[in-house]
């Protein structure tokens, strides 16, 4: 697999030292199973800290808290969002944790390093009317669109990330046990249910679409492009676009839009917030906790539109 923390083009030579670190660094998260996407991004973000890092005459092991501290300036100077400043201190931290248990460090010096206040925004959802039209508005007079259905049915029904879907094998639906066998975040396995609608858009899917899909090469995925391939996420949010657009739902409707109403739509029937938690996949409650401000929201717009002495 490509190194995710080689510096790309145009980027200010690295000093061997650094490039030792990053090779360690990104050992370390393939070890750890951390996402593709999430590989990615920490790669970038510690390739350009030793960039600067290098272009400032400091090896990993002379950074210290008051070197971070510039670097943490330079991206605010930079403009940095306070979104990608969270990412890029995250980062760094990772990184010189990934030094420290190797020993090439003796602290991490980024442990300290204060993270950017965030905006409490909520997550983005549809109401249960916005989704069966989404749904139903996708036709299934041909196999891509018999897979899209199929798709966006199980994200919905199971509250999949657009990860999970594109990892999804055909074996990975067990339709006795009516659930979907998810490979998620950390290379963690969960097992999720899966709705009765869903599983009759599989069903149809797998035997009327999904073999007139089916390239040479026999690619196990779920579901497949047009040439046979296994999809991508981008595939999933571009065909959601198409989809949402045909149907005049909300603009901007994307995969997690789908995750977050799953989660919502749960918790306004009464499931228990543990329970919502599992399925998602959530390591730490306090991330499924989210949804409970969601429903606050909503309560008290609604007390503010109803009560006569709101």
């Amino acid at each position: 697999m490509k190194n995710a923390l080689t510096p790309s083009e145009g980027t200010a030579a690295i000093s061997e030292p650094w490039r030792a670190a990053l090779r360690t660094f990104d050992a370390d998260l393939q070890r750890r199973g951390a996402a593709e996407r999430t590989r990615k991004a920490y790669g970038t973000d510690a390739a350009e800290l030793a960039a600067w890092a290098t272009a400032n005459g400091l090896e990993p092991t002379e950074v210290d808290y008051k070197a971070l501290r510039r670097w943490a300036a330079r991206l605010s100077q930079k403009g940095a969002a306070p979104r990608t400043m969270a990412r890029k201190l995250a980062s760094t931290r990772s990184l010189f944790r990934s030094l420290l248990e190797h020993g090439e460090i003796t602290a991490n010096p980024a442990d300290l390093l204060p993270a950017p206040k965030l905006p409490h925004s909520l997550p983005k959802t549809l109401k249960p009317e916005d989704i069966e039209r989404l749904l139903e508005k996708i036709p299934a007079s041909t196999p891509l669109e018999m897979r899209d259905r199929a798709l966006f049915e199980l994200a919905y029904s199971s509250g999949l990330r657009a990860e999970e879907l594109v990892d999804l094998d055909t074996t990975s639906i067990e339709f006795d046990n009516e659930q979907v066998r998810v490979e998620g975040k950390g290379a963690k396995t969960r097992f999720v249910p899966v709705g009765e609608p869903a599983l009759r858009t599989i069903t149809a899917y797998l035997e009327r679409a999904r073999p007139a899909l089916l390239s040479a090469d026999q690619d196990p995925a779920l579901f497949l492009s047009k040439s046979g391939r296994r999809l991508s996420t981008s595939d999933v949010r571009r065909r959601l676009r198409v989809w949402a657009k045909h149907a005049a739902t909300q603009t901007g409707v994307h995969p997690h839009a789908l995750r977050h109403s799953f989660a919502t739509h749960l918790l306004d029937g009464g499931a228990d917030l543990r329970a919502i938690q599992a399925m998602l996949g959530h390591a730490s409650i306090s991330t499924t906790q989210v949804y409970t401000r969601v429903e606050s929201a909503r309560l008290r717009a609604a007390y503010a539109k109803s009560h006569p002495r709101a």
